[in-house]
């Protein structure tokens, strides 16, 4: 009996140290609770210096005749600083970003806004809501972007909701503007943050798991107002893009193309009918090098009158078949020189366009990269008495990351604009047109903490 109860004791004395050690060899998040808020301050400092030769200059007034025939010649600074304040804490996030943007010496001062400013609600079961002013950003940025480059940017008011998992993305965009709290009538939102007075967006996006192919589908549906007078009770006219966007990237390649449909009703009711399509195919021997092609068609208006100088084109348009990209990333795409898409031509109007391009990078060294690349480009729309021809436009980019946080980029673009180019556009005689540019970035985390 004293040797049996002497074991039970035993077996006791070693359960008790197992469990000390076991309890002892245990990391310290099973006995003391993670941190579940993070809080994070970013600050972002950009400047860009321009400078600018030929191109786009303001017709002739009596005023300013004196200048007829001159080159456009322009330099400036510009200049943006952000403060992005995050905090996380399990299914809540939140982001605050104030920003200032403008030209160095501009009156006024340049521009202070919220940026961004939004709250953000996911479940475990991956559904989300998301409430405020957004930067809004979906496949190539071709239809729906930031648009970096601007200095201001790029940022939507609106309610979005969804679903992202194994593979699916499902996002619903809901937005209604206004510029004044009125207690009567629908009050047309002219000077306000968005060019749109309501917008209801769809976008769908599936991964194949065991395939390199992405796939997007985008509706959308914005209401515009006509701003001819503001004293007038205004009709929202509604019109629709509706298209989808592919990407395909096994190991050395990627592939992308793009269909996008607009209809519907302009803000002055008259009808559209317009349409685009894109395809472009990057292969990348070597992550040091690589190669990208691809060509670029955006439907223009029909009957597009190109009168000379002095003179004076009417033309009656029933149907709009100009393209609009819309609130985009233009600077990514028709060229660096900003030619289309971000100025107006002429009369309002647009003569679409075809932009075939070609191109490569290179990056000798770590942290730094060299593009160039080379765009042939014509209107889509065949015009009287000119060619469709507009130009060759060759650009050059390099950026250097000096340290993670710091990078300096430098660029240049030449244009060798033809006769077509010169009367669309109004720029002046001399129609090689050069751009170039010089930029620092600096984009240090300054405070993060979590508790």
């Amino acid at each position: 009996m004293n040797i049996n109860h002497l074991s039970m004791r035993q077996w006791l004395l070693a359960l008790m140290v197992a469990s000390s050690v076991s309890l002892a060899g245990q990391p310290a998040s099973d006995t003391i609770a993670e941190p579940k808020n993070e809080l994070s301050v970013d600050l972002q400092l950009l400047a860009r210096g321009e400078t600018r030769y030929g191109g786009m200059t303001p017709e002739t007034t009596e005023e300013t005749e004196e200048e007829e025939g001159k080159v456009a010649k322009s330099h400036f600074i510009m200049g943006r600083t952000r403060l992005v304040i995050n905090y996380k804490r399990d299914w809540l996030e939140a982001r605050v970003t104030p920003q200032h943007s403008g030209i160095w010496g501009q009156a006024g001062k340049g521009s202070l806004n919220l940026y961004e400013t939004w709250a953000k609600l996911t479940t475990r079961f991956g559904l989300f809501v998301q409430l405020g002013r957004v930067a809004l950003s979906y496949d190539d940025e071709r239809i729906i972007g930031s648009d970096d480059w601007a200095m201001a940017s790029q940022s939507h008011d609106v309610l979005r909701f969804g679903y992202e998992g194994h593979g699916h993305k499902a996002h619903v965009i809901l937005a209604y503007n206004q510029n004044a709290d009125v207690l009567d009538g629908n009050t047309y939102y002219v000077g306000g943050a968005q060019p749109y007075k309501t917008m209801q967006d769809l976008w769908y996006h599936y991964d194949f798991q065991k395939f390199p192919l992405g796939v997007s589908v985008l509706f959308m549906n914005i209401g515009m107002q006509n701003m001819d007078n503001e004293n007038v009770k205004h009709t929202t006219h509604f019109q629709q893009l509706l298209g989808g966007y592919l990407s395909f990237r096994p190991k050395r390649w990627n592939v992308e193309a793009s269909y996008y449909h607009q209809m519907g009703k302009n803000e002055t009711s008259m009808k559209i009918d317009a349409w685009m399509a894109s395809g472009k195919v990057e292969f990348s021997p070597k992550p040091t090098y690589g190669f990208v092609g691809g060509f670029d068609y955006l439907s223009g208006d029909k009957y597009f009158a190109v009168p000379p100088k002095g003179g004076i084109g009417v033309i009656r348009h029933d149907v709009i078949r100009g393209f609009s990209t819309v609130y985009g990333s233009h600077h990514k795409f028709y060229g660096a020189m900003d030619f289309f898409y971000v100025s107006t031509y002429l009369n309002g109007f647009t003569p679409g366009l075809q932009n075939a391009y070609i191109g490569g990078f290179y990056c000798p060294i770590p942290g730094l990269k060299i593009d160039a690349s080379y765009h042939n480009l014509s209107t889509a729309t065949k015009l009287r008495d000119i060619d469709m021809f507009l130009g060759h436009e060759f650009e050059f980019q390099t950026s250097y990351a000096i340290t993670r946080d710091v990078g300096v980029m430098l660029g240049a673009a030449l244009m060798s604009g033809s006769k077509t180019m010169e009367r669309l556009k109004r720029n002046s005689g001399d129609n090689t047109l050069r751009w170039g540019w010089i930029g620092l970035s600096v984009n240090p985390r300054i405070f993060t903490t979590k508790w």
